[in-house]
């Protein structure tokens, strides 16, 4: 029968005993220190290998910790130099004021130059509205019947003796502007935003917005002026021969300003920056339909 490995194995350990059993005693105890010496060694190497790789993975952590110390140290240097001071307030600088001694039902295109002319344009608030401001007039019927456009699509009336115009419509009137000026720049219309997103957005950046509140911030009074709507466009709200009604102390303002506890605003009406609490303005800025321009 052929013999396995294993077998063969032992025969030869058998063997190897049987010799290693003839050897003199002298012979014997050498073996043994010369294979203790040998088992020695190995021992000692693979201490030593063991300690060697220990170090090298202690060192590489360490060089880990450094880089992403230094990863860190470096990002917060940049952003001690790029974030603003105070992140609780910021002010616009160089938004002009310019007062609404003219053009009496004119703040939303006051509001628009004061824009521009920030933007560095070189506009007037009557070249604007003579040349720029879409709009519609106001008529009577024979039976007194008032008419009138959607104050989405057009102003409603004229600058010196109407009423206004809403963000989508003015925005497409300030492109009219831009395009005429071979400016890219476009005037983007905002809905269902809150003050504090346009500072957040905007402002910090030192964007200025128009935004559609009330004169002094007062309670806007529903339903002053109500016309049958005859001129409507694609942002209208109406249709022709609804109702349109224009709430009382509608105003638009440019917001160039936040503290902790205020909004500021280019207020045409006022003649100045105006401020009011920023509840407050919240409150009015929704009434008005969170309505917003910004120019990008």
């Amino acid at each position: 029968m052929k013999m396995t490995f294993f077998q063969k194995l032992k025969r030869f350990m058998s063997r190897l005993a049987k010799e290693f059993k003839k050897l003199p005693r002298r012979t014997k105890r050498n073996i043994f220190l010369v294979l203790a010496g040998i088992l020695a060694v190995i021992i000692l190497l693979i201490v030593i290998a063991s300690a060697c790789s220990a170090a090298s993975s202690r060192r590489a952590a360490e060089e880990q910790e450094r880089e992403q110390q230094a990863s860190i140290a470096a990002y917060e240097q940049s952003q001690a130099t790029t974030a603003p001071v105070n992140q609780t307030s910021h002010m616009i600088q160089g938004v002009p004021v310019i007062s609404q001694s003219d053009l009496r039902a004119g703040c939303e295109t006051y509001a628009c130059t004061m824009l521009l002319q920030y933007m560095g344009f070189d506009i007037d608030e009557h070249d604007f509205a003579d040349n720029y401001l879409i709009c519609r007039d106001i008529s009577y019927d024979d039976d007194g019947t008032r008419y009138g456009p959607d104050m989405y699509s057009a102003f409603a009336g004229t600058v010196y003796n109407g009423y206004g115009i809403y963000a989508p419509a003015m925005a497409k009137s300030m492109d009219l502007y831009f395009e005429a000026q071979n400016s890219p720049k476009r005037a983007k219309p905002l809905k269902n935003v809150t003050l504090a997103q346009l500072c957040e957005d905007y402002t910090k950046n030192d964007i200025g917005v128009m935004v559609w509140a009330t004169t002094d911030m007062q309670e806007p009074v529903e339903d002053q002026s109500v016309w049958v709507v005859n001129y409507t466009d694609e942002n209208a709200v109406t249709h022709e021969g609804d109702t349109f009604s224009w709430p009382g102390h509608e105003h638009c303002l440019v917001l160039i300003g936040y503290d902790e506890t205020k909004y500021y605003f280019s207020d045409s009406v006022a003649g100045e920056v105006s401020s009011w609490d920023k509840a407050l303005c919240e409150q009015r800025f929704q009434q008005l339909g969170s309505q917003a321009i910004v120019v990008l």
